[in-house]
């Protein structure tokens, strides 16, 4: 009997012992916010623009101006990554990058396309088909940050803004959220003087970003409104971007959207700018 209470005692001080311990892990766990600011951008461009080793979603685009009138757009994203930079959690995942961008409704925008090559040593290289003119336009360096085809986001919204052209600084941590400034280090090159960015501790994603002008003053704002699981990855299904100066702004819909796609980057040339891929775009 002194033998099986002796056991029965050191199984009991066993099983304490490893709750304990697991308890503490959880407590760790919860309080190990990422302090290294590099980690969490990094983190967080990763989930924007680099999940999976390619993508492709339908979108629905809503511009509303002052007056809440509204033109409709609709687009097709096809997304291919370098097989040596794709998103392991490492800190090679931001490479390079080709994003192709269908229009198919309404007529004045049918088969209109955008075309991004995505480089990390220089500026990305980026193209706009114009079906009317049968011409293909060059977007120059200089016109990123302009309006993408009339809407409140940006060409560079869109493609993602090289994270080497601004330093980070985290300014706080809540309970969600971390918030980071980043002010760009060629102020001449941008209309802003920095950007706020709420990134959310769990998952990286970027749920709200605001652009202070060079007098400070805030005027422009992007939420993302809807996020999703979508196989095993964050997903913004639903973005607002709003012009605080003019009371307009922009909505972005998410639909199909997948990952692993099996998508060639053959079709991510001028080619294919006159002749879309018809095989993804379904």
């Amino acid at each position: 009997m002194a033998d099986n209470r002796s056991k029965l005692q050191l199984i009991m001080i066993l099983f304490s012992t490893i709750l304990f311990l697991a308890f503490s892990t959880m407590l760790c766990a919860a309080g190990a916010d990422l302090t290294d600011v590099n980690k969490i951008v990094d983190n967080a461009n990763r989930v924007a623009y680099y999940q999976g080793t390619d993508g492709k979603a339908r979108v629905n685009m809503t511009i509303y101006d002052s007056q809440g009138r509204t033109r409709e757009r609709r687009l097709t994203i096809l997304r291919w990554d370098q097989p040596d930079t794709q998103g392991t959690g490492g800190d090679d995942y931001c490479g390079g990058q080709k994003i192709f961008a269908y229009f198919d409704r309404p007529a004045d925008v049918n088969k209109t396309v955008f075309l991004v090559w995505k480089n990390l040593d220089k500026d990305d290289d980026r193209w706009m088909y114009l079906p009317a003119l049968d011409l293909v336009k060059r977007i120059s360096s200089t016109d990123k940050r302009t309006s993408f085809v009339g809407s409140n986001f940006y060409y560079e919204d869109v493609s993602g803004r090289n994270i080497n052209d601004d330093t980070h600084e985290l300014t706080k941590t809540t309970n969600d959220y971390y918030v980071l400034k980043n002010t760009p280090k060629n102020p001449d090159l941008v209309e802003f003087s920095y950007f706020e960015m709420w990134i959310h501790k769990q998952s990286f994603t970027v749920v709200k970003t605001d652009y202070y002008d060079k007098e400070n003053k805030k005027y422009r704002t992007y939420e993302a409104v809807s996020v999703e699981n979508i196989q095993g990855f964050p997903t913004v299904t639903k973005a607002k971007m709003t012009d605080l100066k003019s009371g307009g702004y922009t909505i972005l819909e998410y639909s199909d959207v997948k990952y692993n796609t099996g998508i060639t980057e053959d079709i991510f040339t001028e080619r294919y700018l006159k002749r879309p891929p018809r095989e993804y775009l379904k």
